[in-house]
């Protein structure tokens, strides 16, 4: 998922005024990818899923699909930041592209790569049959959520929805320069919501749930956040960054992120996790707000005590390297459990508790290792000549 949220680059006309990092972003990053693999941990010991047939003291790890609507708000918040200081303009439709192509591609196509070495000679992931040719080709196109085929690895799905987000971004710029991010949220929201009503119904409008459409509204709502936060959204009164000690409304952003999260919460914590599980569309739309806000509220340095937390030098290296752990975690954790672990061991906490201490630090290790080859360098350079001078340099 995406990993710049951290590091937006900043106009030369704004720098005097705005942080080339905003804290704690990086932290969130970090947390998300990390309840991603604790929750295919949770879900390779207990079975019986959406059922929460584990201890009470882990239920939460039932909800890891709310990690991925993080990491879809703050994707879109990390690519609105510099639109948002910008006149909500991009810097040319082909640097776009091109930029999210190098940043977002060879990671995952080595990934891939990896993914369907460990299914081919190992394992596959649970309830998928060996990668066929069309797995290859779907998954390399990142078409998968279009057409169906055994999936290599069981953490790629959201990666299509993205990468399709991003191609909508600069129509989401547009109607926001030109309309406002109201009548953004408002129009996506209402033709969501109508798909979501008529798909139990009406076959055609079925399909569109394959697309994950209530994505695109939390992508807006990242973007919307962005602006906020930088006091640049059509429609908001919420001041410009320079503004923000001598006005009461970042002090406000946490309160509003607790008004916003608390009906939800209590809402999952009364229906369950079958029924929100099988609820997620609706869900998910919920949280958007509340996931928005507190980007919001983080980027404003609000509450202190929390971005604190989360820019720690410990979660920022987490979150360097999030999308590398995000994209290889799932063959490891499905190899150390099934294949090391289930011989020996029944499901249940035992299970649960060896796959954290065994696969928790090797993930990470993996994924670190995985970042400095195939995600850091794309990184810190932007095309094939600096990256060919570096690695000549070395």
């Amino acid at each position: 998922m995406e990993s710049t949220a951290g590091q937006a680059t900043v106009p030369s006309t704004r720098a005097a005024r705005a942080p080339a990092r905003l804290p704690g972003l990086d932290g969130i990053r970090g947390i998300a990818a990390l309840f991603v693999v604790l929750h295919h941990c949770w879900l390779l010991s207990f079975p019986g899923f959406p059922a929460d047939t584990g201890p009470a003291w882990a239920g939460w790890l039932v909800y890891g699909h709310l990690a991925v609507v993080m990491f879809i708000v703050l994707s879109g918040f990390s690519l609105a930041v510099s639109p948002a200081r910008s006149g909500w303009r991009l810097n040319g439709l082909r640097r776009f592209a091109y930029r999210r192509a190098w940043r977002i591609l060879p990671p995952y196509w080595a990934a891939l790569l990896f993914s369907l070495v460990v299914a081919w000679t190992l394992i596959p992931q649970p309830g998928q049959g060996s990668p066929t040719v069309k797995s290859v080709v779907v998954y390399g196109l990142l078409v998968q959520d279009l057409f169906g085929s055994p999936s290599p690895n069981g953490a790629f799905w959201s990666i299509a929805v993205e990468a399709q987000l991003y191609v909508v971004f600069p129509l989401m710029l547009l109607v926001l320069r030109r309309a406002g991010a109201a009548v953004l949220l408002a129009v996506l929201t209402v033709v969501v919501a109508l798909i979501g009503l008529l798909a139990p119904s009406v076959p055609a409008v079925d399909l569109f749930m394959r697309l994950t459409p209530q994505f695109a509204v939390l992508f807006a709502i990242g973007a919307v956040a962005a602006g906020v936060a930088a006091g640049t959204t059509p429609g908001m009164t919420a001041p410009g960054t320079a503004h923000r000690e001598a006005s009461p409304w970042p002090s406000r952003l946490p309160w509003l992120v607790l008004g916003a999260a608390a009906p939800v919460v209590l809402l999952i914590v009364v229906r369950g996790p079958a029924w929100t599980v099988d609820h997620y569309f609706w869900v998910d739309l919920a949280v958007g707000p509340a996931a928005g806000l507190l980007l919001a509220s983080v980027a404003a340095g609000r509450p202190r005590p929390l971005v604190r937390l989360l820019d720690t030098r410990a979660l920022r290296r987490l979150g360097s390297f999030s999308y590398s752990l995000y994209l290889i975690h799932a063959p490891i954790v499905v190899v150390v459990n099934r294949m090391v672990l289930a011989p020996r061991l029944t499901p249940g906490v035992t299970m649960f508790l060896a796959t954290l201490v065994l696969t928790v630090p090797l993930t990470l290790l993996a994924a670190w290792l995985f970042a400095s080859v195939f995600e850091l360098p794309f990184q810190r350079h932007r095309g094939w000549g600096a990256l060919r001078a570096a690695v000549l340099r070395r």
